[in-house]
């Protein structure tokens, strides 16, 4: 768990979401959703999708994400995907395929 905490506040959204996981099946699902919540603040779909899910059916975790933070959050990851996207990577993409 050390290198997972200290990758992530390196920024590493996949030790985010990681230390999410952990954090869940730890029974800590309000700390959980925070760290699925900056992880997908990074662009990190994994956690966004999670979020989602979680906003959408509630179960054990509903609550704990309320409408105005998940619209944040869905703004947020739409913004860092975004500065992502270039010419360049594009073109690499239409290589590959």
């Amino acid at each position: 768990v050390y290198h997972l905490e200290e990758a992530a506040i390196g920024g590493n959204p996949y030790a985010r979401h990681n230390l999410a996981i952990v954090e869940g099946k730890s029974g800590r699902y309000e700390r959980a959703m925070k760290h699925d919540i900056v992880a997908a603040n990074l662009g990190h779909d994994i956690s966004l999708g999670f979020l989602k899910s979680a906003y959408k059916v509630g179960g054990l975790v509903g609550g704990l994400i309320s409408k105005d933070d998940f619209a944040a959050t869905l703004r947020a990851h739409q913004a860092a995907v975004d500065a992502t996207k270039s010419a360049q990577r594009e073109e690499a993409e239409a290589v590959e395929e």
